[in-house]
């Protein structure tokens, strides 16, 4: 005597069989369409910590606004999200957390001449709300073409997002930040392809 479980395989054996003489004799498709299906599957977080993800995806810099004096090369950071899933007693009391930004020299395709780190900036943006207010973007770090205290470009850890308070702003549970990135070269810049590696780190 069969299980009920047995019962139910030999069926759904018996209707693919069904199926399959069914369409035998049915004529080819004259035409076909082909659909991508894609899915980006975030990784797991897993409660009691702080993380950093990044929106995958690279940055392909364009050009925009060049001037007399410069040319400008402009794109958008994909998105920085920070998420806290600690929980109460589990944030170290005076604790806050941090997220900067280093670029690497662009170094080009061809043997071109190297450009430093120092002609890329940025100007970070909060994409998500904060209720408490407490978590804010850092200010626009310009490049070594400009003038003012800000004018070094991304070459050592440049403030992307940040806390005062990661206690007070926990239970918010996670913050998006992005940029809007500028890569100003002297207007004698040789062209070709260049390549950089900005690292995205988050302390606490």
């Amino acid at each position: 005597m069969m299980k009920k479980s047995d019962i139910l395989r030999t069926a759904a054996i018996a209707a693919g069989v069904l199926v399959m003489v069914g369409t035998a004799g049915a004529a080819l498709a004259d035409t076909e369409g082909d659909v991508t299906v894609d899915v980006q599957i975030p990784p797991l977080v897993q409660p009691g910590e702080l993380a950093l993800t990044v929106a995958p995806g690279g940055v392909t810099l364009t050009e925009d606004g060049s001037t007399a004096d410069w040319r400008q090369f402009t794109g958008v950071l994909p998105e920085v999200t920070v998420t806290d899933t600690r929980l109460d007693g589990e944030v170290p009391e005076g604790a806050f957390w941090y997220v900067v930004g280093t670029a690497s020299d662009f170094v080009g395709d061809a043997g071109q001449p190297v450009l430093d780190a120092g002609y890329l900036g940025w100007t970070p943006r909060l994409v998500s709300e904060t209720e408490s207010g407490l978590v804010a973007e850092g200010d626009p770090v310009e490049t070594v073409l400009d003038e003012g205290p800000n004018a070094v470009g991304l070459v050592d850890q440049e403030l992307l997002v940040s806390t005062a308070d990661s206690a007070a702003v926990r239970e918010e549970g996670s913050w998006t930040a992005a940029a809007d990135l500028f890569l100003r070269t002297p207007v004698d810049v040789a062209p070709g392809g260049y390549s950089s590696m900005l690292t995205l780190s988050l302390f606490e």
